[in-house]
Parts: structure tokens; C-alpha cells; sequence
């Protein structure tokens, strides 16, 4: 699904496609002003008021995923399945983890806390090589 004839098959207008172009031709995960930079170059006449709510409706279509952090500005990710991050505490690289995690995991976080479990994300927060 990362090809552009399959996004135009998904019947989205233009400045969707060009956005969902910009988030799957992306090797990192992009903030939505890093996703208006990208996709102005590719639509000159595209707003940032038009990004976002591409962003949004995009999500909520299941075709990106949105990761937030706290205060900081979410990011966008192609990959819309369950997967787990890694964040740079210094220079705020954002890498996916692929993670398998025993059920008493769950089982226990879901008895301490008294919730009724519906996802488990983890993030490890550190210094990446980069910024050793």
C-alpha cells in the first residue's frame, strides 16, 4: 500500500493522497509542519489548515497512526499497527520497536491499576547513538 496507485485507488481528494504520500515515503516519523513542508513541495498550493484536517481524517480512516508524547507535537506514523517506540531524550528521534510482551505483563499492570486493559504501549526513553 505504500505506492501511489494504490493511494488513489483508496477514492481520497488530492491533498489526502498527497499527505498520505508524504507519511509513507518517510523514514522517520513526522510532526504535521514537517508533513506541510513535504507536502508543499509536492502541492505548492496546499494549506496548513488542509494538512491537518488531512491528518486527522486520515487517522481516524485507519491509514496513519498518531503518536503523541506528553506535551511535545504528535507525530505521524505509517505503520498503523500495534508496535512500541524509542525516544531520544536529547535530539527527539522517534524509532519503532518491535515488541512481544508475556500476558501476565498485561495481567499484572491490569491488577495493579484496577483497568480494564484495551492496549499496551511501551517507550523506552534514553540517549541515541547519535547523541552518545
Amino acid at each position: 500500500m505504500n505506492s501511489i496507485g494504490t493511494i488513489k485507488e483508496l477514492g481520497l481528494t488530492k491533498q489526502r493522497e498527497v499527505v498520505l504520500q508524504v507519511i509513507r515515503e518517510a523514514h522517520d516519523h513526522l510532526t504535521a509542519n514537517e508533513v506541510f513542508e513535504r507536502s508543499k513541495a509536492l502541492l505548492p498550493t496546499i494549506s496548513f489548515a488542509t494538512v491537518y484536517n488531512s491528518l486527522r481524517f486520515l487517522k481516524d480512516a485507519g491509514h496513519i497512526a498518531e503518536v503523541q508524547f506528553g506535551n511535545g507535537a504528535s507525530r505521524f506514523d505509517k505503520t498503523v499497527s500495534r508496535h512500541d517506540h524509542a525516544i531520544c531524550n536529547k535530539c527527539g528521534k522517534l524509532v519503532d520497536l518491535e515488541l512481544d510482551f508475556p500476558s501476565t505483563l498485561v495481567q499484572s499492570a491490569a491488577a495493579a491499576s484496577q483497568f480494564e486493559p484495551e492496549s499496551l504501549e511501551f517507550t523506552l526513553r534514553g540517549v541515541c547513538p547519535d547523541c552518545k
